[in-house]
């Protein structure tokens, strides 16, 4: 149109992309209910680690009452306790009715009072835990064994020490790894970040698109500019909105988790955040184009979901193979379906955090997601192209393809 004038025609195309990238980055990143919807949403995710935190925290020992000669418990209690994996520390506490007292208040949760038969009384509120009523059984028949062995002369601690080395010692081919449960927690949590925001990106993208046809704003824009110019800054300005909401997640959740004790794996919790932000800006770029083509085809909001139904199940597809790899993420499944795109994308930051994955396949995996996302942008650009100036009815594939 006249009224741009034909100085805009002269700019350069990593002008224009950077002009257009800018008006997207300005108008969504100064948007106010973006920033109080993301304020909130990192604060549920700092308060939900935190509180996950609290809850699983474990390293405080259970604390026992004993009763008088029950007090003879403290030290069979505790080696029970360590030998369990259930640290106990015995708690001297003057007679019964004092005991009862504590338990009501909520300060012991079981106190052991000596009967006048020689066994045990355990008090306590409702029930005694399961793994702490192992501990209590096995103190008190170490206890009894070692009052028998006394009366019949044996010291037993000159037993103990002479039986220390009767024990197996465990050769494992394949041992365990112990921060196997961290690396768990990663990979799914990535691949729920990784989930959630290339499907609100995406959709953002062809709504966007449908927004610009709607308002006309699209034929302004395109009587100076080229479409696919259009195209490419659109796709990079709600990439980057994309990019910066997944690092404020990414970088409240790590430090909460760091910060809590939640997670002790720093090396790898950091690179797997820093392989999430790499995989979804190769996933947004696969998605992000056939999100702008489905967008250009229909002219109304309302029509949105229908055209991108395709690619959200496929969004969806992605997230549920996901979760069956979490478990097993060097199984076959992960292992071949992370060598398609756009399976890649929430695959290799899930392989990587579990530690099956080595360099060749994270660079193969990366290289075969940009040429695939390369020759998509070209025909989403032909169909965009086709498809974006015409308004009132739904366009149809053939016609955006230029075969009708």
């Amino acid at each position: 149109m006249s009224s741009t004038g034909p100085g805009h025609r002269s700019l350069p195309p990593a002008r224009v992309v950077a002009l257009v990238t800018g008006r997207e980055l300005s108008t969504r990143l100064r948007s106010r209910t973006f920033l109080l919807s993301n304020a909130l949403l990192v604060a549920v995710i700092v308060g939900g680690i935190v509180l996950t935190s609290a809850l699983t925290d474990s390293d405080d020992p259970a604390r026992v009452g004993v009763v008088g000669q029950a007090e003879l418990l403290a030290g069979p209690l505790t080696a029970a306790g360590q030998a369990l994996g259930t640290p106990v520390t015995a708690v001297p506490v003057t007679d019964e009715q004092s005991a009862r007292d504590q338990i009501s208040a909520g300060d012991l949760p079981v106190v052991l009072i000596l009967g006048s038969g020689g066994g045990y009384t355990a008090l306590t509120d409702r029930e005694v835990p399961v793994e702490l009523e192992a501990v209590l059984d096995a103190a008190v028949r170490q206890q009894a064994v070692d009052a028998a062995l006394a009366a019949e002369g044996v010291d037993p601690q000159e037993l103990a020490a002479a039986t220390a080395g009767a024990v197996v010692t465990v050769d494992a081919l394949d041992p365990p790894d112990p921060d196997s449960d961290e690396r768990t927690a990663l990979a799914y949590v990535s691949a729920l970040l990784l989930y959630f925001q290339l499907l609100t990106t995406g959709i953002a993208v062809a709504t966007g698109v449908v927004e610009e046809k709607t308002s006309r704003v699209v034929e302004l824009l395109l009587s100076t500019i080229k479409p696919l110019h259009l195209l490419t800054g659109k796709v990079l300005g709600i990439g980057l909105v994309g990019l910066v909401q997944l690092t404020a997640y990414g970088l409240a959740g790590l430090t909460a988790a760091l910060g809590t004790g939640l997670i002790t794996v720093t090396g790898t919790a950091v690179g797997v955040f820093a392989g999430t932000l790499g995989w979804y800006v190769l996933g947004f770029a696969f998605l992000a184009v056939l999100y702008a083509a489905a967008g250009s085809l229909v002219s109304r909001q309302e029509e949105v979901g229908g055209a991108t139904a395709p690619l959200t199940v496929l969004v969806v597809g992605m997230f549920l193979v996901s979760q069956a790899s979490v478990q097993d993420p060097g199984g076959t499944l992960s292992s071949v379906l992370s060598w398609i795109p756009p399976f890649s994308a929430i695959l290799m930051p899930l392989r990587m955090a579990a530690g099956v994955t080595g360099p060749v396949q994270v660079v193969g995996t990366a290289l075969l997601m940009v040429l695939t996302t390369s020759l998509l942008a070209v025909l989403a650009a032909r169909i965009y192209q086709r498809s974006v100036l015409r308004t009132g009815t739904r366009v149809g594939w053939k016609q955006a393809l230029g075969r009708a």
